[in-house]
């Protein structure tokens, strides 16, 4: 019995790859490098991608730094100023 595609019995003709064709795998390329290599070679890429960063200069170093510095005083104020309200919530409620 045959449908559009082909016969069931038999498999397509894209499915049949000749023997020369295929390849056994052998592991790729972590089984070539020792562990030592791969570590060396990790590190290089490391300093390669670090070469790719675009460092801020002193004065936009500076300026980030102050912006966080005030940003993070701001959040420790609003905590400490819910926490002090919080606190004497409770002890109104609990006594």
């Amino acid at each position: 019995m045959t449908d559009a595609v082909g016969s069931i019995d038999t498999p397509d003709a894209q499915d049949e790859l000749p023997e020369s064709k295929k390849k056994a795998r052998k592991g790729g390329k972590r089984a070539k490098k020792g562990p030592l290599k791969r570590l060396a070679t990790f590190y290089r890429q490391i300093i390669a991608e670090l070469r790719k960063v675009v460092w801020p200069s002193r004065n936009q170093l500076t300026s980030y730094t102050t912006v966080v510095i005030f940003f993070v005083a701001i959040m420790i104020a609003l905590v400490t100023v819910i926490d002090y309200g919080l606190n004497h919530a409770a002890k109104y409620v609990f006594g």
